[in-house]
């Protein structure tokens, strides 16, 4: 792992869906360069606590889950929804679970605090105001 990939504030251990944690390992194994991005999200799927997908507590930030951001120093709140890379669209407010917010993300709790590093280097920082929509918490445990 490079070392700017390793100065971020998504808990070293999180809580994922067991189908969740299947299919991220299996898109990881599809690919075949790994990106600081990439590194991170591998490294905490190993340290991932797995639940069957009707026991996720409704505060953890799973696949396909709507939430609201705000940047920490203020400004506008937005939403975003975790998704797999080919749904990625930044402009619909789509974020890969690839990319670093989205590896941020996954497995968070609202509230709370994610951070990241872009591939510029530059340090992002976001809050987790609230989960608008977790597919689990609406019983929908294929998503």
């Amino acid at each position: 792992m490079s070392p700017t990939a390793t100065h971020v504030a998504t808990p070293t251990f999180i809580t994922v869906t067991e189908l969740d944690y299947v299919r991220l390992n299996s898109l990881i194994a599809s690919l075949g360069d790994a990106s600081p991005a990439i590194e991170r999200l591998e490294e905490a799927l190993d340290q991932a606590d797995q639940v069957p997908s009707d026991t996720i507590p409704g505060d953890v930030i799973t696949m396909h889950t709507q939430v609201r951001v705000q940047d920490v120093d203020g400004g506008d709140v937005r939403t975003l929804t975790l998704c797999y890379p080919k749904e990625a669209d930044p402009a619909k407010g789509n974020v890969s679970v690839l990319s670093p917010i989205g590896a941020s993300l996954l497995g968070s709790r609202a509230p709370g605090r994610v951070s990241w590093v872009a591939p510029d280097g530059a340090e992002h920082a976001l809050d987790v105001v609230e989960i608008v929509f977790q597919p689990e918490a609406n019983g929908d445990y294929t998503a």
